[in-house]
């Protein structure tokens, strides 16, 4: 399965971050969660730190582009097969960085990516 990294992860039952953590889990994915506080979603940590990890398949960012420079170069080095800007993360920029490494990009929703079968 995918594992994928959440970053922009939420407690808040609202935030889609949270829906996306629990429906991953729900459909079999793993996850890390990337967040401004620790506390646990979908019975997996949310880490405030960046940690050194591997096997990350997915990075599906919930940061707006304005708080995503400092994320630049940490998930380049994750060298994740794809992206996934969900609506309202977009950021031209950052795309252009990860398309010269290789990396896949995506401008899509997470959950409904889940939900049509489509991760």
């Amino acid at each position: 399965m995918k594992k994928t990294l959440i970053i922009g992860a939420s407690t808040n039952p609202q935030r889609y971050s949270f829906l996306a953590a629990n429906r991953l889990v729900n459909h079999g994915y793993p996850i890390v969660m990337l967040g401004l506080k620790e506390d646990q979603v979908a019975e997996n940590q949310i880490q405030t730190e960046k940690p050194i990890l591997s096997d990350i398949d997915t990075v599906t960012l919930y940061i707006g582009p304005g708080h995503q420079p400092q994320w630049y170069e940490y998930v380049i080095n994750l060298k994740p097969k794809r992206v996934i800007f969900n609506p309202g993360t977009e950021n031209e920029e950052f795309e252009h960085l990860l398309k010269k490494e290789g990396i896949e990009i995506l401008e899509a929703c997470t959950l409904v990516l889940i939900s049509i079968g489509a991760y």
